[in-house]
């Protein structure tokens, strides 16, 4: 008998499908779906504003711009719907965004005018 690993699936390999690693969306709580969302709006528009590993390389200020301003709609629309508990992290690392944003700009808005100000209000340092 050979001990290199085979290609060919397991008996438990086979037992466990796509479906079992799935949930259905019926079954996700509606605080999960909207604070999911407003996590990957955060790391994409982390990345966009040159804070993520690739750093200068993955900066575009146009594109940050608009993740922000869409997580802000999502966080100001929906904190009222998931509680205080889960909007305040939300929003604690929207106006750090907005303030990473403002950094980074090399003609920083006036105040109210930054991504996402019109729906949080300025963002002062």
């Amino acid at each position: 008998m050979s001990s290199e690993p085979t290609s060919e699936p397991t008996g438990a390999d086979e037992a466990i499908g796509f479906d079992d690693l799935t949930r259905d969306i019926a079954e996700v709580p509606a605080v999960e779906v909207i604070t999911t969302v407003a996590v990957h709006l955060m790391s994409a528009a982390a990345v966009k504003c040159g804070l993520a590993e690739g750093g200068a390389a993955d900066k575009d200020l146009d594109e940050a711009r608009k993740l922000i301003t869409a997580l802000a709609g999502l966080v100001t629309a929906g904190a009222p719907e998931i509680s205080n508990f889960h909007a305040a992290p939300l929003r604690d690392g929207l106006r750090s965004l907005q303030l990473a944003f403002r950094e980074a700009s090399l003609v920083p808005d006036a105040p109210g005018t930054g991504p996402g100000e019109k729906f949080t209000g300025p963002v002062y340092s």
